[in-house]
């Protein structure tokens, strides 16, 4: 199985993490503050570091927020070549909750793509609350995670991780499909705000 490396210990790497473990994958956490990253690896049998040490996963998971990935991209540059790296960023204007900060025809997915051209870049976890991945389920259907990319290799090794964890994975095509996750992410976001869905429901995929 794979050796992932998850960057960033809030609500949505802690459970992406879990459900990694399930997967049986071997994990690396690294977080600023490696009190927290040792916590976290101590609950998925993972080893921790703080962000700048090397990484050892071949599929490195970005759960920080969207500002910081332009400096993840930068402390790491070359060192992310030829891995599969997901993104799980939501692009939202926390001052107005009324929009996305990158344009129209972009994405954040796209622009840590630029910034990482060597790097199979993934738009993954984005669109499924941390809540409903650690359940596995949302409203008696498999939790789903849409997988955007442009390598389908990498697209084909993030789903099965993600089926052999207990959720359904689903490729939702090229990168360019980032944007639509990212709006869709967004809908979902201001229905919670606002109550009218719980932060452990969401949207649901059925076939």
């Amino acid at each position: 199985m794979n050796n992932v490396t998850v960057i960033g210990t809030g609500n949505v790497g802690s459970a992406v993490a879990g459900m990694l473990a399930k997967a049986g994958a071997g994990l690396q956490i690294l977080d600023r503050d490696k009190e927290k990253a040792a916590a976290l690896a101590g609950q998925v049998n993972g080893t921790a570091g703080t962000v700048g040490e090397a990484l050892t996963g071949d599929v490195v998971v970005l759960a920080v927020p969207y500002p910081a990935l332009a400096e993840i991209a930068g402390i790491y540059s070359g060192d992310l070549d030829g891995k599969t790296v997901v993104d799980v960023t939501n692009p939202v204007d926390f001052e107005t909750f009324d929009d996305l900060v990158v344009p129209a025809d972009s994405s954040a997915a796209a622009q840590l793509a630029s910034l990482l051209p060597k790097a199979n870049v993934l738009k993954a976890f984005n669109t499924t609350f941390a809540g409903v991945v650690g359940a596995g389920s949302l409203g008696g259907n498999d939790a789903v995670v849409l997988v955007a990319g442009d390598d389908n290799g990498a697209k084909e090794t993030l789903i099965r991780l993600v089926e052999a964890g207990g959720l359904k994975g689903v490729d939702a095509g090229s990168l360019k499909r980032a944007r639509e996750l990212e709006a869709l992410a967004f809908l979902q976001m201001t229905l919670a705000a606002k109550e009218t869905i719980s932060w452990n429901g969401g949207f649901a995929l059925v076939k």
